[in-house]
């Protein structure tokens, strides 16, 4: 399973990605949505876990540039900010949305599950 982490908490992805790792899970990250962009350009991703919150391109507006670039992409929503207005947009986009912290166990098997899907 390959895994795609996207969030502007740079420390945070960092270490999530880490953790991932650690479960042998391969897990790459990015810090914007531009990057994302560029990095489904060169590698194949099963899963994308994406903060909501970015500057620029946000992850409700990735996602659907994600799907369009591969549409069996699955998406998990993360966030530590979100307004009742940002709940409410990813809950219309039928995607998983998660708050952080989270934990990490939690992840690991929502991404088994996206995976066998």
């Amino acid at each position: 399973m390959k895994i795609l982490l996207v969030d502007d908490e740079e420390k945070f992805v960092m270490m999530l990605a880490k953790r991932l790792r650690m479960r042998k899970i391969e897990a790459d990250y990015v810090s914007t949505g531009q990057q994302a962009l560029e990095k489904i350009k060169h590698q194949r991703y099963d899963i994308a876990v994406l903060d909501v919150k970015m500057p620029k391109i946000g992850g409700i507006e990735l996602k659907h540039k994600l799907n369009e670039r591969v549409p069996d992409l699955k998406i998990i929503f993360l966030t530590g900010h979100a307004s009742k207005a940002d709940y409410d947009a990813a809950a219309q986009e039928d995607t998983l949305f998660l708050s952080k912290p989270v934990k990490i166990e939690n992840l690991v098997k929502i991404l088994h599950q996206l995976k066998n899907q």
